[in-house]
């Protein structure tokens, strides 16, 4: 089981920028593939970006293109969401998660491990 640390959510106003960091203390990521998504209450949880191994791909919702980046520090053992121009429906608990496949996928289920999630809130 890998054990994954979200940080750097927090209150933002429409337009701003967040930057979300996702990593495994003690677990290299290296192997694994890396997927983002959001849930706010009442909601299934939604992908919102991946990135894979073979070739570090990366993969976004149609409600984050050319807003969001997703990126690998394999140095720091970390997975970044560069967020931008972000919107009030953009507010949620981002949750990162990773699967050892290195394929990914927008679907909860193709992921085995979570962290426990960083609220980012978007409002005026």
């Amino acid at each position: 089981q890998v054990h994954l640390v979200e940080s750097g959510g927090g209150s933002v106003q429409p337009g701003g920028s967040l930057r979300l960091s996702c990593t495994a203390p003690g677990v290299s990521l290296h192997s694994h593939a890396v997927g983002w998504f959001r849930q706010t209450p009442g909601k299934e949880r939604e992908g919102v970006a991946y990135i894979t191994t073979e070739d570090a791909s990366t993969h976004y919702a149609d409600s984050v293109v050319g807003r969001f980046t997703i990126s690998r520090d394999s140095a720091k053992n970390t997975i970044y969401l560069q967020m931008n121009n972000l919107k009030p429906e953009d507010t949620a608990v981002y949750y990162c998660a990773s699967e050892p496949y290195g394929l990914g996928g927008f679907g909860p289920d193709e992921y085995f491990d979570w962290g426990q999630g960083t609220q980012v809130t978007v409002s005026s």
